[in-house]
């Protein structure tokens, strides 16, 4: 253990923590190394609590699933408005009041859901995980305020942290393939939500996130106990968290052990609200007995139903069709259920998924070694078999040439590499999910296991680099710290690996994945994205000065204000001293006697009576011909994360330059070039982030000069008028004819 990173870490935290944390290696409830891993949360905790309160606005890269495909979007969350904006590309696609969120979902990876009242639920990705803790942090605030019935204050004048209520170690059921295992999670209540915190990942997740928040809040959670006096388990609508309360010195009888277990059950249950629909568990369902021994006993009967599950499923096709089964199968069949590691289950259905459908063997082929096309018929309904021709047919009769079919017909492996694809039983050791979706893309992938790491020193595309599509899918298929820990244990040879775990070991191999795949896309990005917003930015400066400096466009303002206050006046209400510019597209609304005469048609009489040459103010406005789309809002939103995507590349090429002292060639070369386009960028984003500022400050002074507030955005402002604009011309025809 680094001891400078130690004494670093410890003199960050106050007294109280450190001897809390002292406390628990002590009695054993943590090793030393766990004991850093909690006091690096603290600190990192701390950091991000402090860093939040500096503003009310906050600015996040997230990818929204939308048409098949992951798209780029900024989520906002603004405090100040108390909206969540979705923006793209400078324009708010999509807008929601805090009063609209019901609860967060913290999902696999980096992925996360926000729930709404009477609305569809937002499934998002961060990109990257501190990113999405900070989200959920700042959400679970936003729950928080709406589960007291009372508007979210300022975030600056909120506290940091809820209070914690009630905190402690806990084990954590977790499943893998071969077997179930505990982890051990620092656990902490607060008020609406469960925060869990993995400390028990080993030596490659020093620094890890929290793995889970559970928002309590959502009316679907409860808790219960588990049939031994030390498990408990919390169910939510996606997942099913099992914990056991771990013997320790102080918690070493069973007495103790069910103590805290009761202590822990009564505290969630108070803060969760009851839960609808929800059925008591079935007695005897969820099985977990008190004794320490019987704990490690769950592990060795999945190591032995491995191979029996794994028969099961292949054998299974063929005995389903002849509508019978042995007892062994029937045995198989009771005791095996696809299972997710990301998924705790209870632990009496920790059981082994069956393999994936893909790799089971082909009924009719002696010979399963290459794989076919599929036809994709129109199956005639089973009801209208009997009746049919099909009824009396048997396909068994006729003879057919297989050679020739497989000759004609097998698919064609795109891989360039000879790796070991799938045979029947191989294991993989991915989960299965993930495992079958990066499968798929590793068909069209045409590159090496061992070229993966050369392939991520070529920043470009044209330069043999690898594309925009394949960095994001990568990035997507990102070994989880779980992971990385279980291939870079593996001491076999990687040719006897499944081509998925072959390329994951590579990942894992690679120092800093995550930040050079980021750091790829986004030195792409950024270019496009500063040549996309300097139009958008320098349109909104010109349509501000050009109203800034309008006089015709006053005096048509003038006009308004005095038909208005006479009306008003003959209908015993006061005169105005101004009127906001949302009345604009109010005239058209109000009607005369004449059904086809309205108010604005009535400005523009008035126009052409005393002041004709009004009539072309829209002339000084040519910025407003059309209805503007992209807002400053939002403008400033793309230049802020552009900004905050900059820094993120020059950390990351510090971090990789440090780790290439003793650089080859090829990455010397990378370094240089990446330091060659940041200082580029640099320039250009400086002089973006000018004119982004010249817009608000012009901006500014419009909304002054209009008496508008000063949160009003620029896309209805700008809208409102481009509508009058149009309204207006409309209307001059109309009076002329």
């Amino acid at each position: 253990m680094d001891n400078t990173r130690t004494q670093d870490t410890f003199s960050q935290l106050s007294q109280e923590k450190i001897l809390k944390i002292m406390n628990m290696v002590k009695n054993k409830e943590v090793s030393i190394e766990g004991a850093l891993h909690l006091a690096q949360k603290e600190v990192f905790a701390a950091k991000d609590s402090q860093d939040l309160l500096t503003g009310s606005q906050f600015n996040f890269i997230i990818y929204k699933y939308k048409h098949y495909r992951w798209q780029k979007r900024i989520l906002q969350i603004d405090f100040n408005t108390e909206t969540i904006f979705n923006i793209e590309k400078g324009i708010i696609k999509k807008q929601f009041p805090f009063s609209q969120v019901k609860a967060c979902e913290d999902t696999e990876r980096r992925r996360f859901s926000i729930v709404f009242h009477g609305r569809q639920d937002y499934e998002l990705e961060a990109v990257s995980l501190d990113d999405k803790r900070k989200i959920i942090y700042l959400l679970s605030r936003v729950i928080q305020s709406n589960s007291h019935k009372r508007p979210a204050e300022s975030y600056s004048e909120r506290p940091a942290e809820c209070d914690v209520i009630h905190e402690g170690l806990l084990d954590l059921q977790q499943n893998t393939f071969t077997s179930t295992e505990w982890v051990k999670y620092l656990v902490q209540l607060r008020e609406g939500e469960l925060t869990l915190y993995c400390i028990g990942l080993g030596r490659h997740n020093k620094n890890a996130d929290p793995t889970s928040t559970v928002n309590l809040l959502r009316g679907d959670v409860s808790v219960s106990k588990e049939n031994g006096c030390s498990t408990f388990s919390v169910q939510t609508k996606e997942h099913n968290y099992l914990f056991r309360i771990p013997f320790t010195v102080q918690n070493n009888r069973t007495e103790d052990v069910s103590k805290l277990q009761n202590e822990w059950v009564s505290l969630i249950e108070r803060y969760c609200p009851p839960c609808k629909g929800a059925s008591p568990p079935q007695e005897g369902s969820q099985g977990c007995t008190s004794s320490e021994s019987d704990y490690e006993d769950l592990i060795v009967p999945l190591g032995e139903q491995k191979e029996e599950a794994l028969h099961f499923s292949v054998s299974s096709a063929t005995t389903s069709l002849n509508k019978s089964s042995s007892p062994q199968t029937k045995l198989a069949e009771v005791d095996t259920a696809p299972a997710s590691p990301s998924l705790p289950l209870p632990m009496s259905k920790a059981e082994v998924p069956p393999a994936p459908p893909a790799l089971l063997k082909p009924c009719g082929l002696s010979h399963p070694t290459k794989r076919t096309k599929a036809f994709h018929w129109d199956v005639v309904p089973y009801d209208k078999i009997q009746k049919s021709l099909w009824g009396s047919c048997d396909p068994c009769k006729k003879k057919i040439d297989v050679s020739r079919l497989c000759d004609q017909f097998q698919i064609q492996d795109m891989a360039v590499f000879s790796g070991n694809e799938s045979s029947v039983n191989q294991h993989i050791m991915l989960d299965q999910k993930v495992a079958h979706n990066f499968n798929i893309f590793l068909k069209s992938f045409r590159v090496k296991p061992s070229e993966l790491k050369e392939k991520l020193y070529i920043i470009h595309e044209e330069s043999g680099g690898l594309t925009d599509e394949q960095l994001t899918a990568l990035r997507r298929y990102m070994p989880t710290p779980k992971d990385t820990e279980r291939y870079l244990s593996f001491k076999g040879s990687p040719s006897d690996l499944h081509v998925v775990d072959q390329f994951m070991l590579e990942m894992c191999k690679i120092p800093h994945l995550g930040q050079r795949l980021d750091l790829l896309l986004t030195i792409r990005e950024l270019p496009v994205s500063m040549r996309d917003l300097e139009p958008l930015i320098n349109q909104k400066i010109q349509a501000s000065k050009q109203l800034q400096s309008s006089q015709k466009f006053v005096a048509v303002l003038e006009y308004i204000l005095a038909i208005g206050n006479y009306l008003n006046e003959k209908a015993g209400k006061e005169k105005a001293k101004g009127f906001r510019l949302s009345s604009l597209t109010k005239l058209p609304l109000l009607r005369g006697k004449e059904r086809t005469f309205t108010l604005l048609h009535a400005l523009v009489e008035q126009i052409f009576l005393h002041e004709p040459d009004l009539v072309k103010f829209s002339q000084e406005l040519t910025e407003f011909e059309a209805v503007p789309d992209a807002s400053m809002k939002g403008l400033s939103a793309e230049v802020d994360v552009l900004r905050k995507e900059l820094e993120n590349v020059t950390q990351c090429r510090r971090l990789i330059k440090h780790k290439t002292i003793k650089a080859t060639p090829q990455e010397s070369q990378f370094c240089k070039e990446l330091k060659d386009l940041i200082q580029k960028y640099e320039g250009d984003l400086s002089q973006l982030s000018k004119r982004c500022d010249e817009m608000k400050k012009l901006y500014s002074n419009i909304l002054v000069k209009f008496g508008e507030p000063q949160d009003l955005d620029s896309q209805e402002l700008f809208g409102w008028i481009s509508s009058f604009i149009s309204e207006f011309r409309k209307a001059c025809g109309e009076v002329l004819t």
